[in-house]
């Protein structure tokens, strides 16, 4: 049944290609035709153009730019280039269909069901991050609905050449994109791995964040981290200067938020939820003691959080998750009462200080309590995998009694790179059953070893994003 809806959608999807692409429905069918070039048939597509093939052992890689409509309310309100790749195996592979929420990997890599599936990948970027923006950029039409169309149309595009069961995946932001998309556009995919995806339904309520840094770990961790934070904060003065001195050498700025002093509130605030995101319980000894020398105190708040980012050219990539931050995701608050007396900014800590002024900004609850509620009770086929030591796991996504065929996984001690690979053992083969059953390999699944990937790791291909991870965000 799944297969006879999509197969009515690729005869729709001339109607939707061709209103933007401007290519003749000719053309499109010329696409499906079998025995072509794969390479041929993908740029058959109306609005499908070649950026460049890049050569990897086993596959076809493509980097392409899909024409898009700014407003899939109203088409005629002007076209975007989004791009995207497509990782070839096979027109005979299940197909997994990532993002990460951000911007694009142009170099051929495998997310963990692609690997566990041996599939094909379709991977894009997420639009308004650069060069995915159309220009002008009217921000109002960067929301999670706009967001599900541009992915929506680029399933029906590719489905009629990838026609085997689809898979929607991503990382934090991209776990969050993949749920989204299921929400709105429920029918497309089999079925969504969402790794530690956060669930922030009210934005107002962050009292969830309060308790994972009062239990997180061990005590004696948590004091020792509290402990270096507030010293951070008790040598403001000096550490500031340094970082004043270190932007102007650089050419760095503080335009959007307004100056050192302030951009230095958000790093030092930022320093213990940075480091559970993507440190470990093993490495508290390596938390500097409080009375240690500044240099050695700035080293680590660097390493840790990064004074980079909070400079206007650290943040100007990152503007479009900071404005769907402000206006539908919502961002997590804590309290710091180690801090007290310390703090000059009130209410710095929010999405609003790191997006250009110029840029309108307005919250919608109604958007996160949507998702929550139709997670809750109407999705299937969903799989969510948290990390135990992660906060952005401190809100998470729980399918109700409505939902069916639907998992949460925690993985014991992991943090923000948790995955299937890190669950228990019994969690992981239910979580490898499930999207086996959801990408019709069941059989070829228990043809080899329980709970393993069908295709083997390879380093050049299975390597985690390189990405500046050290910042508060998802």
């Amino acid at each position: 049944m799944r297969k006879a809806l999509r197969a009515l959608l690729t005869l729709m999807v001339l109607i939707g290609t061709v209103g933007v692409g401007g290519a003749s429905a000719g053309a499109a069918t010329a696409a499906g035709t079998g025995g072509a070039d794969i390479g041929d048939r993908i740029l058959a597509i109306p609005g499908m153009s070649l950026v460049e093939e890049k050569p990897v052992e086993g596959y076809r890689f493509f980097v392409l730019e899909y024409r898009q409509p700014v407003d899939h309310r109203n088409p005629r309100k002007g076209t975007f280039r989004q791009r995207l790749t497509v990782l070839h195996k096979g027109e005979d592979r299940p197909t997994v269909f990532y993002t990460s929420g951000y911007g694009l990997n142009t170099n051929p890599s495998r997310s963990e069901p692609t690997r566990m599936t041996d599939g094909n990948q379709v991977s894009m970027e997420y639009r308004f991050f650069s060069p995915s923006r159309p220009e002008p950029a009217d921000w109002s039409k960067l929301d999670i609905w706009q967001a599900a169309s541009d992915q929506h149309r680029i399933f029906r595009a590719l489905h009629r050449i990838y026609d085997e069961e689809w898979i929607s995946t991503g990382g934090s932001k991209g776990g969050m994109t993949a749920t989204y998309y299921r929400r709105f556009y429920p029918d497309d995919m089999d079925g969504t791995v969402a790794y530690v995806a956060p669930n922030d339904v009210d934005n107002r309520e962050d009292s969830a964040y309060d308790e994972f840094f009062a239990t997180v770990s061990t005590a004696e961790c948590r004091e020792r981290l509290n402990a270096v934070q507030r010293e951070v904060f008790v040598r403001r003065d000096e550490i500031v200067d340094r970082y004043e001195a270190w932007a102007a050498a650089e050419g760095r700025t503080f335009e959007v938020v307004g100056s050192a002093d302030r951009a230095f509130e958000n790093v030092g605030l930022d320093l213990v939820w940075a480091w559970w995101q993507y440190g470990s319980e093993a490495d508290c000894d390596e938390v500097p003691a409080a009375d240690a020398s500044t240099d050695e105190l700035y080293e680590f708040v660097d390493r840790v959080s990064g004074f980079s980012f909070y400079t206007d050219q650290g943040l100007e990539y990152y503007t479009p998750y900071y404005y769907q931050a402000g206006t539908e995701l919502g961002s997590p608050t804590f309290a710091t009462p180690h801090l007290e007396g310390l703090l000059r900014h009130p209410g710095i800590y929010d999405p609003r200080t790191y997006v250009p002024r110029e840029i309108p900004m307005s919250f919608d609850r109604k958007a996160m309590r949507d998702i929550d509620r139709w997670v809750r009770k109407d999705s299937e086929r969903m799989l969510f995998v948290y990390g135990e030591n992660d906060p952005w796991g401190a809100e998470p996504f729980r399918p109700g009694r409505g939902s069916e065929d639907s998992h949460v996984f925690t993985a014991p001690g992991a943090n923000h790179g948790a995955n299937i690979a890190q669950l228990e053992e019994g969690d992981r083969q239910v979580a490898t059953a499930a999207l086996m059953r959801w990408a019709g390999l069941d059989d070829e699944a228990a043809a080899r070893r329980k709970a393993a990937p069908l295709a083997p790791y390879d380093a050049a291909l299975d390597r985690a994003e390189t990405a500046d991870r050290r910042m508060l965000r998802p």
